[in-house]
């Protein structure tokens, strides 16, 4: 049933509704398609919004950049980045995305050599055995060079030997266009499948024939530029209108931070991460309580430099010697510590950033 809404309210819950949805009678927009449901689309961050890491380049592969989307590549150098769309600029009017993803690939020629942006879709049984449409808005910096996808089942260390699935490359233009394509996933019948299992999405811009060959896109080796936003999977064979995963940029958050967490001092040189102790004269330590459940426990991340962290314990601070570490792991309040010297017994105080935009406490718990 149509929905009359003010002309100025193209979009309803996030979605993004393609021409043949929108029906312009008598000064209201009819919305006849499907209202948003959460879920649809299992990609999380599909539109590169949240970067709790501030990633702003890397030529590293197996590295995060905007949450939950890492660069994996061999050869030649392939540099991912983030971008900033101009306002109005975006390739879905009424949605104005604010960042793309980059990949730019140069000096690759070998067989073995290929760039692509990847991220793993928890749990391998997600669409096994369905018929899945991948799409995303793409641009080339100049002539029409290929887009390719592969869908990786990854049945854990110790379960059964992945499976690739890639379908026909396409060519993209310079210009923002929306491409989309069908995927049948194998059945994982017979498999075995043991923990920390995922449906991986590889979108790749340059592929050498010998890593074609072992199952990912024929795409052929490009040394390109390539832009990426609005990437949903999504059930059926039909692409519909993007949706984040959840709707909101609040439950897109959430969602990366099952993943991964990050406190930072970026905006304060003198940010408190958390309550703390002594525990004797040595050591400080502090509970971070994680504002959702991670994936697993997580391990911890810090800038590894000691002299960026202090604890203020009463009416003394205390630089740290030794940078944060670890001392209990949980999926919700995970327990730090830094070493310091001199500090006094069960004094309570805080552990933070000792006057330096630069330090940080990040929790992974990425697959």
């Amino acid at each position: 049933m149509a929905v009359g809404l003010p002309l100025k309210t193209t979009y309803a819950n996030g979605d993004v509704f393609s021409a043949s949805d929108i029906n312009d009678t008598n000064g209201t927009i009819n919305i006849t398609a499907a209202p948003f449901a959460a879920g649809k689309n299992k990609i999380i961050n599909g539109d590169f919004y949240v970067n709790q890491r501030n990633f702003t380049s890397t030529t590293t592969s197996t590295t995060f950049g905007h949450d939950r989307w890492r660069l994996r590549s061999a050869g030649g150098t392939a540099t991912y980045s983030t971008q900033a769309f101009t306002a109005g600029t975006a390739p879905v009017a009424g949605y104005e995305g604010t960042n793309f993803a980059r990949l730019v690939t140069s000096g690759q020629s070998g067989t073995n050599d290929y760039a692509s942006i990847e991220q793993p879709i928890e749990d391998v049984r997600t669409f096994a055995g369905q018929t899945v449409t991948v799409s995303f808005w793409a641009k080339a910096s100049t002539g029409t060079p290929n887009v390719g996808l592969s869908l990786q089942q990854y049945f854990g260390s110790g379960g059964s030997t992945s499976v690739y699935t890639s379908p026909a490359v396409k060519a993209i233009t310079s210009s923002w266009a929306r491409y989309s394509f069908n995927v049948a996933v194998p059945s994982i019948s017979g498999k075995t499948i043991t923990t920390a299992t995922n449906l991986s999405l590889w979108l790749e811009t340059s592929v050498g024939t010998a890593i074609s060959a072992a199952g990912f896109a024929a795409v052929g080796i490009q040394n390109v530029t390539i832009d990426i936003w609005g990437v949903q999977v999504e059930s059926g064979s039909t692409a519909t209108g993007f949706q984040t995963a959840s709707g909101s940029i609040q439950g897109e958050l959430a969602l990366c931070q099952r993943y991964y967490y990050r406190q930072s001092a970026t905006n304060n040189a003198n940010t408190y991460f958390g309550s703390a102790w002594a525990n004797g004269s040595t050591f400080i330590e502090s509970p971070i309580s994680l504002p959702v459940v991670m994936r697993t426990t997580p391990t911890l991340e810090s800038t590894g430099t000691a002299s960026n962290y202090s604890a203020n314990m009463g009416n003394s601070s205390f630089v740290a010697t030794v940078a944060p570490l670890m001392d209990i792991s949980s999926v919700d309040t995970p327990v730090i510590y830094i070493t310091v010297s001199g500090a006094t017994n069960a004094t309570a105080g805080a552990i933070k950033a000792n006057g330096t935009t630069s330090a940080y406490l990040g929790f992974s718990a990425e697959l």
